[in-house]
């Protein structure tokens, strides 16, 4: 028998909800590790492949998250935002799962092997975690009133569910994703791996097999799933207490910190040191700041507006991490002097999507005002402090710029995608990953391993480049080339060139060489480029994080490390004097394991585009660590960087 919508939904919500409270327990416990000054060197290296190892697993349960959303939307649902505060009791998730916000320990890691185990696996809960009681839920009765079912791994509720939509689909057909693919997230807006619009039972169960592949109920086999990954950590946990047993590599964070007096204290810790609980009030603004932002995507049709939302939360997302470390390093006061801090992720009471309009505009430039302003209480007595600070300020400063700028774009009256024009896109002709696609005045080419989604060609020129489509999706032939031409050179990575068939000329060499760095992102070059001794063209984003699988071009990874890096460093009074040419061959080099090195006229300008340094030979951080950004200081050595370009 099929499901009814309305279960289905329920459904959902309950695997957003675990999807959420999965992401934050393994943020705190990677909040709570040291970071390399407070470790002996020899051993720091491990600790910050286990740190990077948690942040990977959670931005993976973020994606998975947009999965379960956009599933929701398709059906015609509003996403769940929302989630009850930690600790959850046993019986409010399945099998007397325990879910609680506790810092990196051997029973920690235990606890996550357990919460992400394969059926066929056999591994016992986290020591502390186990449930006081075993409880069943759900009923295998006729109803009509949606309930919760029962299952002894999160897989095993995947494939309910993936049954749950098979047999929906049979049922209903055509009829069963009704919702609008433009008001969901796609990969222009969340650059993470397997989301993508849900239209249909295909492309809804290619959204399950994403979040099944990585993580919940993958196969032990599988040497990329969250399972095998944090196996492996417990493998070298057990391998360096053996040989260091007094090492301890993580703060003693709080299990369950909370703001104010709990009405059950047993299992939390009350917050009682005002920089302590100052700081986890910021924090938790930050993320609830951040869902309000996510959910008002949501609510809106691809377009300028939306791609704003997620921009800011994902500043938020940055400035969150870097307070939730703080809170762990800090007391949490006279009734707990055994433990310190930590952040509590307090959830909103309704995390609703706000209508999209002004009333929503207005709220965020408050909201985000009001939070800027409070960090400034933060003392300004570690980098961590100052860093959230600056970027909670820039955030600020941008909503109040950038939303009512939004506001007075073309009204949009309808979320349908927009009208295509006379005659399906061309099939493009790919060699080597790169598709040329043939229009009458212009053959339009598309490198997409260099795409960095900054979105120019779907928001400028949505008749041309059709967004969360199936099959061919360029159509060069519906603008003027003069103004399509003008938008391929708005796209900083290169990943979009042309040719000319109208006898016009194709790009040229830009007047002025420049590298435009970008705030927690790459490097943007135009010029004349000579990479590692190939011509490029004439833009490119390169890698300044370190983290990039495509070195030396971005592939966004800054995103997924929560890269932070200003774009606004100090102009270099000894390197300001200007040039005597300024354009002409620009020359990089990708040293191996090493920065980048340049050679030719170049001028280095930060993201608002002041002036930094003028050189005709500079050596690039790529690292991502140097502390003289953007020039390399030589701590790729230090740190064991490693390139394959």
């Amino acid at each position: 028998m099929a499901p009814s919508r309305e279960l289905l939904l329920h459904l959902l919500s309950e695997a957003a909800e675990l999807e959420h409270n999965l992401m934050c327990t393994y943020l705190y416990a990677a909040f709570s590790l040291k970071s390399a000054d407070e470790l002996p060197p020899e051993h720091a290296p491990m600790v910050a492949s286990w740190r990077q190892t948690l942040i990977s697993v959670a931005t993976e349960e973020m994606a998975h998250l947009a999965n379960v959303w956009n599933i929701t939307s398709a059906l015609g649902g509003t996403p769940r935002f929302g989630r009850t505060n930690f600790p959850l009791d046993a019986g409010f998730l399945p099998a007397s799962i325990v879910v609680k916000l506790a810092p990196f320990s051997r029973a920690v890691v235990q606890h996550f092997i357990h919460l992400e185990r394969p059926a066929s696996s056999n591994e016992r809960e986290g020591e502390g975690f186990e449930a006081d009681f075993k409880y069943g839920r759900g009923t295998d009765r006729d109803r009509i009133t949606p309930m919760a079912m029962d299952y002894e791994t999160v897989g095993a509720f995947y494939q309910r569910l993936e049954d749950g939509l098979r047999a929906f689909h049979e049922a209903h057909g055509a009829d069963a994703f009704v919702g609008d693919p433009a008001l969901q997230l796609g990969p222009s807006e969340m650059p993470l791996a397997g989301v993508a619009p849900v239209k249909c039972l295909p492309t809804a169960l290619a959204a399950l097999d994403a979040i099944v592949a990585q993580g919940e109920g993958a196969p032990e086999h599988s040497e990329t799933s969250h399972f095998t990954r944090f196996a492996r950590v417990r493998e070298e946990l057990d391998a360096l207490h053996a040989k260091v047993p007094d090492l301890h590599v993580a703060h003693p964070a709080a299990t369950n910190p909370v703001l104010r007096p709990p009405p059950r204290p047993e299992g939390r810790v009350w917050l009682e040191d005002e920089e302590a609980a100052l700081t986890v009030d910021v924090a938790n603004t930050c993320y609830a700041v951040m869902l309000r932002l996510l959910g008002y995507a949501y609510a809106l049709p691809a377009g300028a507006e939306k791609g704003l939302a997620i921009e800011l939360a994902i500043s938020l997302m940055r400035a969150m991490t870097l307070l939730g470390e703080r809170a762990a390093r800090l007391p949490a006061g006279p009734s707990n002097p055994h433990c310190n801090a930590g952040m509590s992720f307090t959830a909103l009471r309704d995390a609703s999507p706000l209508p999209a309009g002004a009333g929503a505009r207005r709220f965020f430039i408050e909201r985000l005002g009001e939070l800027a302003a409070h960090a400034k209480k933060l003392r300004a007595t570690d980098e961590r402090a100052t860093r959230a600070q600056r970027v909670l300020e820039e955030v600020a400063a941008r909503a109040a710029r950038a939303f009512p700028a939004t506001a007075k774009l073309p009204v949009v009256t309808s979320t349908a995608a927009p009208a295509a024009p006379t005659g399906a896109p061309p099939t493009p002709t790919t060699h080597d990953g790169i598709d040329e696609i043939e229009g009458v005045d212009m053959t339009l080419v598309y490198e997409g391993v260099k795409c960095i989604h900054s979105r120019h060609c779907v928001t400028e020129a949505p008749s041309v480049f059709l967004a969360n489509v199936v099959g061919p999706w360029i159509h060069p032939d519906a603008m003027p080339v003069d103004r399509l031409v003008e938008i391929a050179h708005e796209c900083p990575s290169g990943a979009i060139r042309y040719r000319r068939k109208d006898g016009k000329p194709d790009e040229q060499a830009p007047p002025v060489n420049l590298v435009r760095i970008r705030e927690g992102g790459p490097y943007a070059v135009r010029a004349d480029l000579d990479l590692d001794g190939f011509t490029i063209g004439f833009r490119a984003t390169l890698c300044r994080c370190g983290a990039s699988k495509h070195k030396p071009f971005c592939d966004g990874s800054h995103h997924e490390i929560h890269f932070d890096a200003s774009g606004e460093p100090a102009t270099l009074a000894d390197k300001s004097e200007m040039l005597a040419v300024r354009n002409g061959p620009l020359a990089i080099t990708p040293t191996t394991d090493g920065p980048l090195a340049v050679r030719g006229n170049l001028e280095i300008v930060s993201g608002t585009g002041r002036m930094v340094a003028r050189v005709q030979s500079a050596k690039l951080c790529r690292c991502g660590h140097s502390a003289t950004k953007p020039f390399c200081d030589g701590t790729h050595q230090k740190i064991g960087f490693r390139s394959d370009r």
